[in-house]
C-alpha cells in the first residue's frame, strides 16, 4: 500500500552551534506551511539508471548505496484529501503494530523468555513441505507486517540478480523470496532462483552457522531450515543458505541468509529483508571484519532536489564533526540499538519535570530508548510524552486546534497561513549529543487541507523509540566497533 507519510520527509541544511544557541534562546522556529503542503507523493518508479547513479567517492572497504522510500515502488498517485487520510491511517496502523511487536519482544526478554521461546502475537502456519515438528516455536521481529519503509537495491547470487531489500535495524536475519515458491507475496522484481546461481549453497544442519538460528529445523537430516515470524502473523520459512551479495560492484561472499519458499502475510514490494540489527546473523555482524561493524544512513524525501537518501557501510559511514552518544546493550536482547536519552527541551527550556530515569533501562532489560529505522512515529514513555506535549501546546496556544488524528492527539488547522512560529524541540543524549529538530520533523501535514499534527505518541510500555520522522535530515551513525551512535545534521549527501 502506498504511504502518505512520504509527504513528511524533507531535508534541511546543517545547523551550526551558534544557530542552535540562537534558536534555543528564542525558543521558536518557523514552519513553512505552504512548502510542507506543496510536497506531494510523485510515486514514479525508480529506474535502473537512477540506481546506477549512486554517490561516488567512497573509501576502500566502504560501500555507499542509494536508499528510497517504499512509495518509489508504486506508480499510483493521488492528491485527493480523503484518500490521503485513508492511506495515512493505514500507515499509522502498521506503525502501531510494529511498536506492539517491539514492546512484546522487549517485555518477554525482560521476563527471561529467550528469543527461541517467543511466539508470534497471532500465530502462524508452516507450509506442508516443511516438517512442523522441527520448529518448536517462532519469534517476534521488529518488522511488523513486513511493511518496511525504506529499500535499497543489491545483487544476489552469481551472476548477481538485482532486487529491492527492506532496511531494518530492528531485525537480524536476512532473507529473500526464492523459487520454487509454495506461497509468495507480490514483489517488484522476479523471484530469485537459487538454481541459476553458481555461488548458492545450502547450510548443513550440523554446522555452527545453523545453530546460530534462534529457530531452526533439519530437512531430510541434511539441510538447515529457518523460520522467522512477525508480530501480525506474517512469516517466512525456507532453506538457510550462504550466497554472494553485490553492492555497487563490491562483492561479499558467503553471507548467510534465508531462501524463503513460503512467505505469507502483509509483506509488499521488496524481495526480502536486509537485517541491520546487532545480532550475530545481521549483515553488519557478519561483515564486521570487512566493514568494522560501522554503517550509517540519512533519510530524506526522495523528491528533494539534488539530495538522495543514502546508506553507507565501513569507515566512510562516519562523517566528520558528528556528535556521539554511547551505544548501550540490553543484556537480555541483542538486536536493538539502545541509547541514553537524558532530557528534552521545548521552546528553549529544559523540561525538568521529565527525569532522566524514565528513559533508563532497568536491570531486567526493560525500558530504555532505541533508535529504529522502521518505526515512523517516535514513541515516548507516557509520562514523558504527556509533559512534552503539554509544553508544546502552551507554546502553540495561538494556533487553531483541529483535535486529533489516528494516534496523534494534538493537531492544528493551519489553513490560510503561509508560515507559523512553533516552539523548538531538542532531544538531549548522554555525553552531550543532541538533536535539534526542524519544525518539519515534528509538525506534519495529515491531509492537503492544512491539518498539521504533532508527530509523537505515548507508549504504555517502559520502552521509548526514536522513529524515522524525527531522524530525517540527520546522518545517523551506528558504530558498534566503538560502541556509539552518532548524529550529524544536513549530511544526507555522502
Amino acid at each position: 500500500m502506498v504511504s502518505a507519510l512520504a509527504l513528511f520527509f524533507v531535508c534541511f541544511v546543517s545547523i551550526s552551534a551558534g544557530e542552535i544557541f540562537d534558536e534555543l534562546s528564542a525558543g521558536q522556529q518557523v514552519l513553512d506551511v505552504e512548502a510542507a503542503l506543496k510536497l506531494r507523493i510523485s510515486r514514479s518508479k525508480v529506474s535502473a539508471q537512477e540506481w546506477s547513479e549512486t554517490v561516488q567517492g567512497e573509501e576502500k572497504n566502504s560501500i555507499v548505496l542509494q536508499v528510497v522510500h517504499r512509495d518509489s515502488l508504486s506508480s499510483s498517485s493521488s492528491s485527493n484529501t480523503s484518500l490521503v487520510k485513508e492511506i495515512l491511517q493505514e500507515r499509522l496502523k502498521r506503525d502501531a503494530a510494529r511498536v506492539d511487536s517491539i514492546n512484546a519482544r522487549v517485555q518477554l526478554a525482560a521476563m527471561g523468555v529467550s528469543k527461541a521461546e517467543m511466539k508470534p502475537l497471532n500465530g502462524s502456519s508452516i507450509d506442508a513441505r516443511f516438517d512442523a515438528k522441527d520448529f518448536s516455536s517462532s519469534i517476534i521481529s521488529g518488522l511488523a507486517q513486513g511493511s518496511g519503509e525504506y529499500f535499497t537495491r543489491l545483487g544476489v547470487g552469481t551472476p548477481p540478480r538485482y532486487t529491492y531489500m527492506v532496511l531494518d535495524t530492528g531485525s537480524d536475519i536476512m532473507w529473500i523470496q526464492c523459487l520454487p515458491c509454495a506461497k509468495c507475496y507480490g514483489q517488484t522484481d522476479p523471484l530469485f532462483n537459487p538454481a541459476a546461481s553458481s555461488t548458492y549453497r545450502k547450510v548443513p544442519c550440523a554446522t555452527p552457522l545453523c545453530k546460530k538460528l534462534d529457530i531452526s529445523g533439519c530437512r531430510n537430516k541434511r539441510y538447515c531450515e529457518y523460520q522467522v515470524s512477525y508480530g501480525d502473523g506474517s512469516f517466512t520459512v525456507g532453506d538457510f543458505s550462504t550466497e554472494t551479495l553485490t553492492f555497487r560492484g563490491q562483492v561479499i561472499r558467503r553471507v548467510a541468509l534465508g531462501c524463503g519458499h513460503d512467505n505469507e502475510g502483509l509483506f509488499i514490494g521488496a524481495a526480502g529483508l536486509l537485517g541491520l540489527g546487532r545480532g550475530s546473523l545481521s549483515f553488519p555482524s557478519q561483515t564486521g571484519a570487512q566493514f568494522s561493524k560501522q554503517f550509517s544512513y540519512c533519510l530524506v524525501d526522495r523528491s528533494a532536489s539534488g539530495t538522495a537518501s543514502s546508506l553507507i557501510f565501513g569507515k566512510a559511514a562516519i562523517p566528520k564533526s558528528a556528535i556521539f552518544t554511547p551505544l548501550l546493550s540490553n543484556p537480555k536482547l541483542d538486536t536493538f540499538y539502545y541509547v541514553e536519552l537524558v532530557g528534552i527541551s521545548v521552546g528553549g527550556r529544559r523540561l525538568t519535570s521529565i527525569p532522566a530515569s524514565v528513559f533508563r533501562m532497568d536491570a531486567t532489560g526493560n525500558g530504555g530508548v532505541i533508535i529504529d529505522s522502521g518505526t515512523s512515529v517516535t514513541r515516548l514513555v507516557d509520562s514523558a510524552y504527556s509533559t512534552m506535549r503539554d509544553a508544546f501546546r502552551v507554546g502553540t496556544g495561538n494556533l487553531k486546534s483541529a483535535g486529533g488524528f489516528s494516534l496523534f492527539d494534538t493537531c492544528y488547522d493551519l489553513s490560510g497561513l503561509k508560515t507559523v512560529k512553533v516552539p523548538t524541540l531538542v532531544f538531549h543524549f548522554q555525553g552531550g549529543a543532541h538533536i535539534s529538530l526542524p519544525a518539519t520533523n515534528y509538525l506534519i501535514p495529515v491531509d492537503s487541507s492544512a491539518t498539521f499534527c504533532f508527530a509523537f505518541a505515548g507508549n504504555t510500555g517502559g520502552l521509548s523509540i526514536i522513529g524515522n520522522i524525527q531522524q530525517q535530515g540527520y546522518r545517523v551513525v551506528f558504530d558498534s566497533l566503538a560502541n556509539r551512535v552518532g548524529f550529524k545534521a544536513g549530511s544526507c549527501l555522502a
